[in-house]
């Protein structure tokens, strides 16, 4: 796939961050759009900015995609609409900052419906479309906390190794199967998006500072940069994708140093980490 020329994209999670950046990137090469969100005032946000950027068609809904049913009309819609289906994108993710005793069972269930569940029922009804197309491309947007653990990131990284797992096994299904349909996971580090002050917190948790940090010292890559290093690496038909020189770094060097990472991790995290509210 050399361009996205004439391809239908679809795209989750388009309503802001990298999913805006690719829904743009893939509408200034002449793709024809199907980009959803939760956040219907969002998305109609990027549906002005994508139609600027030239989208040849263009096709909007609010979709929340831990709603398997909601996934399925939607794919069933965009199907019957374009005719084909060429790369699927399942980009939509949200956060819950915490150490898993404090947690509740809502938050833990709401974080694993829209990360993981999100992308399996996205695959789930978009695949066979990708399969029909004779050319088609699917990624799903794990996370560097897909590789490493992190506390106070219990929920996350559990569903961020679930997407890994989940795409990788998939990825090699295609292969035995002789489908042509590229599969990608991606490992995004820290990105100039809203993902984190969007996101939940447990109580003890002070949300201001944790989105300050996050904001000024741990996302250092816009979502624009990063959304060019996802497409173009799913063009390549790249297994995994690592965005952001962090990803890179943190996951070599926790490759070097085995399970003892997590002892490294357990000793820094709270000298980096604000201190939690009483």
């Amino acid at each position: 796939m050399k361009s996205f020329t004439d391809k239908v994209v679809v795209i989750t999670g388009a309503g802001g961050g990298m999913g805006r950046e690719m829904a743009l990137y893939a509408a200034r090469e002449g793709a024809l759009l199907a980009i959803s969100d939760w956040n219907a005032e969002a998305l109609a946000e990027s549906v002005d900015l994508v139609k600027a950027a030239g989208a040849k068609e263009l096709r909007s809904d609010v979709v929340d995609v831990s709603d398997r049913a909601a996934v399925a009309t939607w794919a069933n819609a965009v199907a019957e609409q374009f005719g084909k289906v060429n790369v699927v994108v399942n980009n939509a993710g949200v956060t819950v900052t915490g150490d898993f005793e404090e947690m509740s069972y809502e938050d833990f269930d709401w974080i694993v419906g829209v990360n993981f569940n999100g992308v399996v029922n996205g695959t789930k009804e978009f695949l066979p479309h990708l399969i029909a197309s004779g050319d088609g491309a699917l990624v799903n947007i794990s996370s560097l906390f897909g590789l490493i653990s992190m506390p106070g990131q219990t929920a996350y990284n559990a569903t961020k190794y679930a997407v890994r797992g989940f795409t990788e096994a998939l990825r090699e299904e295609m292969l035995i199967n002789k489908h042509n349909v590229s599969v990608t996971c991606v490992h995004p580090g820290g990105i100039k998006t809203g993902i984190a002050r969007n996101g939940r917190k447990t109580a003890s948790e002070n949300a201001a500072k944790v989105d300050e940090l996050f904001e000024k010292k741990l996302a250092r890559m816009t979502a624009e940069k990063a959304a060019k290093i996802i497409l173009d690496g799913t063009k390549k038909k790249q297994a995994r994708v690592l965005v952001g020189i962090d990803a890179h770094v943190i996951h070599h060097l926790a490759k070097l140093a085995g399970s003892r990472y997590q002892d490294v991790v357990a000793w820094g995290a709270p000298r980096t980490m604000p201190k939690k509210q009483k």
